[in-house]
């Protein structure tokens, strides 16, 4: 097996034990304290928000120009730049912060203020490990980076919690608990990148100020930062602004349905990487025809996988809230489920829609549909929460509208440029199963056991779902369940 498979290969493993440890947590731990962990849940996406200021870009220049430097004997040189870079954008970050919050007393009552001692270290912190992650993508080494990148995030917030909620340390030790997990992970980022090639810091700056090469590491680091604050401030924000405008514990709550709901897109976490040197393949040849086709195909698997998904959530959430430590506060706010699960689920139905973008020359695209869903989310919040009494749902609202038309705009845009369309006829078949999967669940009688209630009603959904996949032939599923595949699956 080459580098690349055992890299993607592990890569996987690691993905999906941080995607059950993250949903585990947040269902069976978190729940015991929704107020604390809408701390922990504010603390993190508000560095994370603020986090591409001070990168910059940089880390993806790391990548960009990593063949050209490192031809020059000078990647290393590069590396010491960029991270000298950080800091000084850190410290001009740090006087425009404490100056705008100076100018605007009100500022100081925010919870941003409240809690920056965490905020701004976690910043500097999370943009030294942003540049090593990129770099060590360089040597085709992904695994490492990330489980530093995925699970240290959520071993700190489990921690952090166990530690406050269970063990009973006061919270400045949990938060020290939890500082210290993505200091640990930046030190481990510097041990893996010397055990690859040692490292040798180099701050000349001679060869940047060789033919202007300065100058175009700034026109490319400027455009990831374009596109880098507008993605985190459009996934971040949900968090920060539920901490500000309406308190912790809701910020709890949202993120714990959120943590449920997200297991419809468990599908579609290999897939994409699977997909791109395909992508990437027709887009070299101009071979439109087949990427639409493995466009169709692809989007149509990943929509009816969700779908089934979804509703087996949507039925059983009720009574798994039974088993869930303070399941009351989640059962209130249910709504969210349905208007995140189906926005997410048009998600899935549109595909790789944002890589055939990304890897064509229209790239810069992605980066203004970002920038529009990076805005549209943060008006449409504001209006949500400041206009209407809807407190989570209204957010729910903003971010399933705000996520549509951001999947929309980049379905004409691809349609018009390369004539590929993600929607099938079969998506429609899917979702009037998936319709009347849902209805006769909810309709038929209940068991007084919330647990056999938990598996029955989600067992009418999929006996529905087989049974009408196996008159319209939606999805392929003899071909992942005849013995060929099976046995070939057993001998790999």
């Amino acid at each position: 097996m080459s580098v690349v498979a055992r890299q993607s290969f592990k890569y996987s493993v690691v993905g999906y034990l941080g995607f059950l440890l993250g949903t585990f947590s947040a269902i069976f731990v978190f729940p015991h304290d929704m107020e604390f962990y809408g701390k922990l849940r504010y603390v993190l996406p508000t560095a994370e928000m603020l986090l591409p200021v001070v990168v910059f870009g940089l880390s993806f220049s790391n990548v960009k120009f990593f063949n050209q430097t490192h031809q020059d004997g000078k990647h290393q040189n590069f590396l010491s730049l960029s991270l000298l870079g950080i800091l000084l954008n850190f410290i001009i970050f740090l006087i425009g912060y404490f100056a705008v919050n100076l100018l605007f007393p009100k500022l100081q009552e925010t919870e941003m203020w409240q809690m920056k001692r965490l905020i701004l270290p976690l910043i500097l912190v999370l943009a030294f490990s942003a540049v090593f992650n990129k770099y060590l993508s360089n040597f085709k080494r992904i695994v490492v980076p990330n489980i530093f990148e995925n699970l240290i995030p959520k071993i700190a917030n489990l921690g952090a919690f166990c530690l406050f909620f269970f063990i009973g340390f006061p919270e400045k030790a949990a938060y020290l608990f939890f500082i210290g997990m993505f200091i640990l992970g930046l030190f481990g980022y510097i041990y893996y990148t010397n055990r690859l090639e040692k490292l040798k810091p180099d701050f000349s700056t001679e060869y940047i100020k060789k033919d202007n090469l300065w100058k175009e590491v700034l026109n490319y680091s400027f455009y990831g930062f374009l596109g880098n604050i507008g993605n985190f401030i459009a996934v971040r924000i949900d968090s920060v602004m539920i901490g500000e405008f309406l308190g912790f514990e809701p910020n709890g709550v949202y993120n714990t349905l959120y943590s449920i709901i997200s297991l419809i897109t468990v599908p579609a976490m290999g897939l994409y990487s699977i997909s791109a040197p395909i992508i990437n393949k027709h887009l070299a040849e101009n071979d439109y025809e087949e990427l639409d086709r493995l466009h169709k195909k692809s989007s149509l698997i990943l929509f009816f996988l969700g779908l089934v998904l979804l509703s087996c959530v949507l039925v059983g959430f009720p009574y798994l809230t039974h088993f869930i430590k303070n399941g009351e506060l989640l059962r209130q706010s249910e709504p969210v489920i349905w208007v995140l699960g189906f926005a997410m689920l048009f998600d899935l139905a549109t595909g790789f829609n944002g890589h055939i973008i990304s890897l064509s020359k229209y790239y810069r695209f992605n980066i203004v549909v970002m920038l529009f869903l990076a805005v549209t989310t943060v008006l449409l919040n504001i209006y949500f929460l400041k206009n209407t009494n809807l407190e989570l749902f209204g957010i729910a609202i903003a971010t399933a509208i705000s996520l549509t038309l951001f999947n929309i705009a980049k379905i004409v845009f691809n349609y018009i440029k390369f004539g590929v369309f993600p929607l099938t006829i079969e998506m429609m078949y899917a979702l009037i199963i998936g319709t009347l999967g849902i209805t006769v669940a909810v309709i038929m009688p209940e068991f007084k056991s919330s647990f056999l209630n938990l598996f029955y009603k989600p067992g009418v959904v999929l006996l529905m779902f087989f049974v009408g996949n196996y008159f319209l032939k939606i999805f392929p599923l003899e071909e992942y369940i005849n013995r060929n595949f099976l046995k070939s699956l057993f001998k790999f």
